[in-house]
């Protein structure tokens, strides 16, 4: 199973929406196995590299826009319920396994990979990690991912923590592994443009109440009103009727069509990266586009007109020098980032971001070389018998990782009455969580 010069590594990516798709796509091609990569996020992947994609079936499974806006090419893509991967998993032979999964959808298949591969003489290396910024269920998520061989952290601080949550419950930490967001990259900022672009970036679930949505609508068409000279952009992370990993019950396309903006006010979409390579300023709540942004040294806020929530998640940029509202940004204010903040964040603006995966690849081609040893996730039936079930059991398995009677797992493609059935219940899940849902609160509240 090792990769030779002659044969390429061949790694497949299992993930459950747009954002994590991105991730783990981008993340296979920075830890191949292989001299290391320098090119930006999305550009040409690493030579060597067979990427197998599987998109696991749910309410947030990425459309084909999503998938192209993120900039990776899979040589294979196909959507999956976990029983079908874990099929797959049987019949065809990987390098590397890569779960983009939320934490409880990691930890089943893990049990599941598990139960497949028990006896085997080798296996794949698994691995799994974060999006973004991790500033919530930090035990439990990682407690859920415990099992991996490799457990990316995405910065220094994040790997401290890491290792943290997982000695401190008595549970092997070797599987942590420092490395950086893998879609950072593109040229450094130079200078103002013409014209001067400001673009506030968009999260799908925070804030979620139409009040403070409208509240930031309005303040950033102000800001167009106030600064004519400028282009003043709305990057939207996705358009109606589609999902990303997070519900968005109130989007912000919707909202601004209420309002009277100015001819200097725009939305967009598409690749971050690029909007990035026009930019000037970056307004955001928490978003991960703050590190991006950061890590081209383009000047960045993030805002505090809210408050400085942890339901906002940005309190994760106290320190940062980032942290400023609508009111100081009408005035003028550049923020400047607080050099040894950013360095511990994994932003790695300082140049040595090509290096930043060099760790996880060594790892994986030592495992690879000698073969690695059976997966032991924290949780089990005996350790967690009132929890670990409950989560097998949603992915359809059953408590030793088997999958149950009667779980979903065609042998065939869906036939056209499926596919209609199956487009049909999204549509129908969509319209009652950005139409229904929000009536019905607003009726309770009467």
């Amino acid at each position: 199973m090792p990769p030779s010069t002659s044969k390429p590594t061949r790694i497949a990516v299992l993930a459950d929406s747009d954002t994590r798709w991105k991730w783990g796509a981008l993340t296979a091609a920075r830890i191949a196995p292989g001299p290391s990569m320098e090119t930006a996020a999305g550009e040409d992947a690493q030579v060597g590299l067979e990427l197998s994609g599987f998109l696991l079936r749910g309410r947030a499974t990425p459309t084909p826009r999503q998938l192209a806006e993120v900039g990776v090419r899979a040589d294979s893509l196909r959507e999956v319920t976990a029983v079908e991967f874990l099929r797959a998993m049987g019949e065809e032979e990987y390098d590397v396994v890569v779960l983009a999964l939320v934490g409880g959808g990691v930890q089943a298949m893990l049990h599941g990979l598990r139960r497949l591969w028990e006896g085997r003489e080798r296996r794949p290396v698994v691995v799994t990690g974060y999006v973004g910024v991790v500033y919530e269920k930090l035990a439990d998520g990682l407690l859920l991912r415990h099992g991996a061989d490799l457990v990316l952290a995405n910065s220094r601080q994040d790997a401290e923590r890491f290792r943290a949550v997982y000695e401190g419950v008595g549970a092997d930490a070797s599987s942590v592994t420092e490395v950086a967001l893998p879609f950072l990259g593109g040229a450094a900022y130079e200078g103002e443009h013409d014209p001067y672009t400001v673009v506030f970036a968009v999260q799908p679930s925070v804030p979620d109440s139409r009040k403070d949505r409208t509240y930031l609508l309005n303040r950033l068409i102000q800001h167009a009103r106030l600064h004519p000279e400028r282009e003043v952009l709305l990057k939207l992370r996705s358009k109606p009727g589609e999902h990303t990993t997070h519900i968005e019950e109130q989007p912000y396309q919707k909202l601004v069509q209420r309002l009277d903006p100015p001819a200097n006010f725009r939305l967009v979409y598409g690749n971050m990266g690029e909007v990035l390579d026009r930019t000037d300023l970056l307004v955001t709540i928490s978003s991960t586009a703050a590190l991006e942004s950061l890590h081209r040294r383009i000047p960045t806020v993030v805002l505090t007109d809210l408050g400085v929530r942890e339901v906002l998640g940005n309190h994760h940029f106290v320190g940062s020098g980032c942290l400023a509202s609508w009111d100081q940004l009408d005035a003028g204010h550049r923020p400047t980032a607080d050099e040894e903040w950013v360095a511990r964040q994994g932003v790695v603006a300082d140049g040595s971001y090509a290096t930043a995966f060099d760790a996880a690849r060594e790892r994986i081609a030592k495992l690879l070389d000698r073969g690695p040893a059976p997966l032991t996730p924290y949780y089990t039936p005996a350790t967690a018998p009132g929890y670990l079930p409950g989560i097998l059991a949603r992915h359809h398995l059953g408590p030793d990782g088997s999958p149950l009677p009667g779980a979903p797992a065609a042998d065939r493609e869906p036939g056209p009455v499926r596919q209609i059935v199956r487009r049909a219940a999204r549509g129908a899940y969509r319209h009652g969580v950005q139409r229904v849902a929000p009536v019905i609160r607003r009726m309770g509240e009467l």
